[in-house]
């Protein structure tokens, strides 16, 4: 099967620090794959080149066949990729209605003055997406909270919201940058559960951040071990569990070979 998103010697600098150093990854339709490595090796900033937020140095990232280096963020959102980040980011003063209305006033069959002098299907539309929102929520489980403002609700289903408002991109790719960060052991499970119904529901691909190894050896597939920019292992959660350059890069311990990969200038 083809890759619906292909890495291919993705490189970026900031100034004189290589940050990510010829990754590569390959992700196929339906799969969910982790990017696992401790802080400072790179993972945040292989999203941000994916989604636009940077853009890279060199190599090539394609979505769907379509390259998205030099793409502007809202231009790849367009193309089925959404994101969470590892620190959320939500409307806090708006509803949770209205942080999902957000994300789907893209999808809006209407134009600009329309939505100025409020007339033409301006009306039907809005309507229309307000049922969409609710329905979204009433999947998620979070229809009872549509009234209320984001920044009051728990700090997990402010992650849910947030995963919430990706969705109602309508993406065929979700990205989730550790999404289990703050959880305490028991939300770590709902939330493994939560994302593979995710998956299964939505019928989506998903690329994942994560330092929690219950989560990412529990729910992916495949895994990539980024350290210092550089791709150290890769392969199935077991082989990777069992590669010593994974040791070395979390505890310290010594790689029997000797040598630890790192960014070349």
């Amino acid at each position: 099967m083809s890759a619906l998103l292909e890495v291919r010697n993705l490189t970026h600098w900031f100034g004189g620090l290589c940050a990510v150093s010829d990754f590569s990854v390959a992700v196929a339709p339906g799969e969910l794959v982790g990017v696992i490595g401790p802080n400072g090796a790179g993972k945040t900033t292989v999203f941000n080149l994916i989604t636009g937020v940077y853009r890279a140095t060199s190599g090539s990232i394609r979505f769907g066949g379509e390259e998205l280096v030099g793409r502007a963020p809202h231009a790849i959102a367009r193309l089925g990729i959404a994101r969470t980040f590892q620190n959320i980011r939500l409307f806090r003063d708006l509803s949770v209605l209205d942080n999902v209305r957000t994300a789907l006033d893209g999808h809006a069959r209407y134009g600009a003055l329309e939505a100025l002098g409020r007339f033409g299907r301006f009306g039907g539309e809005e309507q229309r997406i307000i049922a969409e929102a609710r329905e979204l929520l009433a999947l998620l489980k979070l229809d009872h909270l549509a009234g209320e403002a984001a920044c009051n609700l728990p700090y997990g289903l402010q992650r849910r919201l947030e995963i919430a408002r990706a969705l109602a991109l309508r993406p065929r790719l979700l990205l989730l940058d550790e999404p289990a960060a703050g959880m305490n052991p028991n939300e770590i499970g709902q939330l493994m559960e939560f994302i593979a119904w995710v998956r299964t529901r939505f019928d989506l691909t998903i690329l994942l951040i994560e330092h929690q190894m219950r989560l990412v050896m529990g729910i992916c597939e495949r895994l990539a071990v980024l350290d210092f920019g550089a791709t150290i292992a890769a392969g199935t959660p077991a082989e990777v569990r069992a590669d010593p350059k994974l040791l070395e890069a979390y505890l310290g311990v010594e790689d029997p070979a000797g040598d630890r990969e790192g960014c070349a200038p």
